[in-house]
């Protein structure tokens, strides 16, 4: 049978009901068919009229089918679309643009076999405020228009579909889940992009952004190889393209710190190097990106949702499903969204060099045990804070990529350099090497010491260095790749320096801490919102790469010292440059958290729970501590699989524990408390621990 003459009968079977059961969907005061949520409103709203009426409900079924033949046959994909929504308006009312006919069919056929009905409730676990929610609602949900907008009756199945799709307090019905699956993967598929022409235009206007787009522009051809690369490893695709905005707060002029104009006169790019690597990564996935670094651009973007008043959020597309965003970011981002800030929060991702630990996160936690950090309190799920480095798994390294400076011509010679007996030392400021003079001619004693120390101050530089001011990455490429050792001084700590000494063959010698180094005792910690401790000036090369690429010494002990050049100078060391670190390393690991993450709707599992492995902890140990020592990771997202008896609640970031006095454990009640880092003096902490891919710390082996 022909699509017209199916049409056809169907017309002829609703006859002249068709005002009828138009008044019964949109209700005599309403002017056409109007869903204000796809399939909420039909299915829950009109469900008692419905029941109502069940001897119509056969004709019910074919004035669907009609409006759903209509639409096919009158599609805007066809040429006669305009003229028959004049002929028929009543049957354009629906906004089927961003809907599925099959899934409407779906959703009715749910309905007229009592899946509204039953509402079955799911398990609530990793869902804590959906009972209070729940009660919430069943007694305030009249206080504002837009509950019933969205399909809100006053039924508890409607305020569970609420809560949980269009806020996110409830885990999403069973019956409701295909629906909404089959509805995403209706929308635009990401597809991976091997040229950068729209990038670079829509970057080159803004002078703010030239340092990156430099480091973009000479980065290119490694890029677009690695996406190539990963796509011909792994199905990159039917994923769906996600509106992204990136907004740096750091670049704008309200934040006072003028990083861009001194990117080219010595100033701090490590942030600027992961925002470019991060942009890049986020375009070649093949995402919608928005970048914006003024508050008139941010205003410009989010215009659409900011003046919402409302209790709900905006109806209609998002304007943004994914938000990259620093600290300084965040506080514009709240001011100027006002009141639809909550409906945003879930979709944040935060670039946190130094990461953001949970006791600091959680604002009246913070505030209970005296933080007076200007950088915490802001109530997210701690993943959503994004690191420079894998320093703290209770947030998210996402990571940035070491540049390879050298062109194809440099790297064809680039074996043909000899090592010289040389070390250079890793300090551009002549500050950094106040007080080292002993620990320097221990290692002039066995090889030359070079320096690239800019500025006129040289007054802490020993006699015998050799400085040869700032260099260009290339040429600080080619003198690594004639060196034998990278020399720590202590200052500064973390930075992507050392990674490249290693990638290009050099030893790297790294100043252990001992004590260690923390906001406790150092004073370029305190204010920051973690209480982590550095054993070394580069916690990550100490654990993650290690011997013979990495020696961690005191350099207060000249023996250790002297033990360790001994070492490095009697074997040949290879390059190495850890896979997380490389382009295609960065692509693998934020195209994983794009499509695995999700907090926007409750506790969704990943890593695979295959991955858990439970220890426990010794008194006084964090759970950081415990799985490191296993050569695993602490996995915060396991936790509320080891948290299950509500009778032993406790809000702290030690628990769940186990306490060896009373014999019994105490399990935590406020899931924004779960922490790898905390530890208590006379409780041993229940710890849940997984593997890790070799040279990708964020990824467990079955994560992909």
């Amino acid at each position: 049978m022909s699509h017209s003459t199916w049409v056809s009968i169907l017309r002829s079977q609703i006859g002249g009901k068709k005002k009828k059961f138009l008044t019964l969907f949109r209700g005599p005061d309403q002017t056409g068919l109007q869903f204000a949520h796809p399939w909420v409103r039909f299915t829950v709203v009109k469900r008692h009229e419905l029941k109502k009426k069940q001897h119509e409900i056969s004709d019910v079924v074919f004035f669907c089918c009609l409006i759903v033949a209509s639409f096919y046959e009158f599609s805007p994909h066809r040429g006669n679309a305009n003229q028959d929504k004049q002929q028929r308006p009543e049957l354009f009312k629906l906004e089927w643009s961003h809907r599925s006919s099959l899934l409407f069919l779906c959703v009715l056929a749910d309905l007229l076999t009592g899946a509204q009905e039953r509402c079955e409730l799911p398990p609530l676990d990793g869902f804590p405020h959906c009972e209070s929610k729940i009660k919430w609602m069943k007694e305030m949900w009249r206080s504002d228009a837009c509950y019933a907008n969205y399909g809100v009756d006053g039924s508890t199945c409607s305020f569970f579909i609420y809560l949980s799709e269009v806020e996110n307090w409830c885990p999403r019905l069973l019956w409701r889940t295909k629906i909404l699956a089959d509805e995403a993967d209706q929308r635009g598929q990401a597809e991976i992009r091997t040229s950068f022409e729209s990038l670079y235009r829509s970057m080159s206007q803004r002078e703010e952004f030239r340092w990156m787009m430099l480091r973009i522009k000479r980065m290119a051809e490694p890029w677009v190889s690695a996406i190539r690369s990963l796509a011909a490893k792994q199905n990159l695709a039917k994923r769906r393209r996600k509106k992204i905005l990136v907004h740096l707060g750091l670049l704008t002029k309200e934040s006072g710190f003028k990083i861009a104009e001194n990117a080219f006169s010595g100033g701090p790019l490590g942030e600027l190097v992961q925002w470019s690597d991060l942009i890049t990564t986020l375009y070649l996935l093949g995402h919608d990106v928005r970048i914006s670094a003024s508050l008139a651009e941010l205003k410009e973007i989010m215009r659409k949702v900011m003046g919402n008043k409302s209790s709900c959020p905006t109806q209609g597309d998002r304007v943004v499903e994914l938000i990259y965003i620093d600290i300084v970011g965040l506080t514009q981002f709240k001011k100027t969204l006002g009141p639809s800030w909550v409906h945003y929060q879930c979709m944040l991702r935060v670039l946190d060099s130094f990461g953001t630990e949970p006791e600091f996160n959680h604002a009246h936690y913070a505030q209970s045990k005296g933080h007076k950090t200007p950088w915490g309190k802001w109530n997210l799920n701690p993943q959503q804070f994004n690191t420079m480095f894998p320093h703290t798994p209770d947030n998210s390294f996402i990571g940035f990529v070491v540049e390879q400076h050298l062109n194809a011509s440099d790297i064809r010679h680039i074996d043909d350099i000899k090592r010289q007996n040389q070390s250079l030392v890793y300090g551009k400021v002549d500050n950094f090497w106040k007080d080292k003079k002993k620990y320097l001619d221990i290692i002039h004693g066995y090889m030359e010491v070079h320096g690239t120390v800019h500025g006129t101050s040289n007054v802490h530089l020993p006699s015998y260095v050799k400085n040869h001011g700032i260099l260009s990455g290339r040429d600080l490429q080619f003198l690594l790749r004639e060196t034998k050792l990278f020399v720590g001084l202590s200052f500064p700590y973390e930075g992507p320096a050392p990674l490249e000494a290693i990638a290009n063959g050099c030893a790297f010698l790294n100043p252990k801490f001992n004590p260690p180094k923390s906001s406790k005792n150092t004073d370029f910690f305190k204010g920051k919102p973690t209480l982590r401790e550095l054993t070394s000036q580069h916690p990550y090369a100490e654990v993650y790469i290690g011997q013979p690429h990495v020696w961690t010494v005191d350099i207060d002990n000249p023996a250790e010292v002297e033990g360790a050049l001994r070492s490095i100078l009697s074997q040949k060391i290879e390059p190495y440059l850890p896979y997380e670190f490389t382009c295609e390393g960065m692509l693998q690991r934020v195209n994983a958290f794009i499509e695995k993450q999700d907090f926007c709707h409750g506790q969704v599992m990943w890593p695979p729970l295959s991955a858990l492995q439970v220890k426990l902890a010794e008194p006084g140990q964090s759970c950081k501590q415990v799985c490191q020592e296993q050569q695993l990771i602490c996995e915060p997202s396991f936790f509320q699989h080891l948290n299950k008896d509500k009778d032993l609640d406790s809000a702290d970031t030690v628990v769940p524990a186990y306490s060896d006095s009373r014999k019994h454990c105490v399990l935590q009640s406020d899931l924004l408390l779960f922490s790898c880092a905390g530890a208590h003096q006379s409780l041993r902490r229940v710890c849940p621990c997984r593997d890790y891919m070799k040279g990708q710390v964020a990824l467990c082996k079955d994560c992909l």
